[in-house]
């Protein structure tokens, strides 16, 4: 197991990408912490990583809220005295044009996207530096390299990740923390598969591939990137897009 005994934060794991990536890690190993504002789904999410053998803790924690994200990591470091992964998932769209998108739209885009990653990296940074070690895994997005019509929000918060982890990567590394980025393309969380059939089909035309990506796909990359045969990478950013940007 490639994550055995490490503790792992796995930000809006109620479902989707956040969920897959919890039980990834379980399957590999890891003890097991997870945030979301979505109760229910959340319940379900712990269930299926208890369901796997793995300790998990849950909390109802806002990313937007560094006051609460503290408090979390105080609680796992007086369960479990380390945090050896943090991976910075939770994220919303709210899309429309630039001239028809509400400011208050553009705001919380910023605020959970971004200012979210920045929260939960400089709380759980700080443990990391202490310990000497870490790595940080951070959702960025091919809307973010290439942009995307109707989502000028998204957009930006997923370029200024990538920006966010180059950055980081540099400050972090003499600490022995790695910093990284996965750049999904189409994959088919609860929210893609709501789309109509025509546009999941020209999704699928547009790979090489000819099809979607699954949040299992995503997972197991964030699995690589946190394991010790990523030791070397840091700065870098994984596209896992079946090569839709070609």
């Amino acid at each position: 197991m490639r994550l055995k005994n490490k503790v792992a934060v796995i930000t809006g794991a109620a479902q989707g990408i956040g969920r897959a990536t919890a039980l990834k890690f379980a399957k590999e190993g890891a003890k097991i912490v997870v945030t979301d504002m979505m109760l229910d789904a959340l319940n379900e999410t712990i269930e299926e990583v208890m369901g796997l053998g793995a300790e998990v803790l849950a909390y109802a924690a806002n990313v937007v809220n560094k006051d609460e994200m503290e408090k979390v990591v105080e609680d796992v470091i007086s369960k479990w005295n380390k945090i050896d992964i943090l991976v910075n998932n939770a994220g919303i769209t709210a899309d429309n044009q630039l001239l028809k998108m509400p400011e208050e739209d553009f705001d919380k885009v910023i605020a959970v996207n971004l200012k979210g990653v920045y929260n939960c990296s400089q709380v759980v940074a700080k443990v990391m530096a202490e310990q000497g070690s870490g790595v940080i895994l951070n959702a960025s997005s091919i809307v973010g390299i290439y942009g995307n019509f109707g989502q000028t929000n998204y957009a930006a918060t997923k370029w200024g990740v990538i920006g966010m982890t180059k950055t980081w990567a540099k400050e972090l590394g003499k600490k022995g923390i790695r910093v990284n980025a996965v750049a999904p393309g189409f994959i088919l969380t609860p929210m893609v598969k709501k789309m109509p059939d025509k546009v999941l089909d020209m999704m699928r035309d547009k790979s090489p591939l000819k099809d979607l990506g699954l949040p299992e796909d995503v997972a197991n990359a964030y699995a690589f990137l946190a394991s010790d045969e990523a030791r070397f990478i840091t700065g870098a950013v994984l596209s896992v897009d079946g090569g839709v940007v070609l």
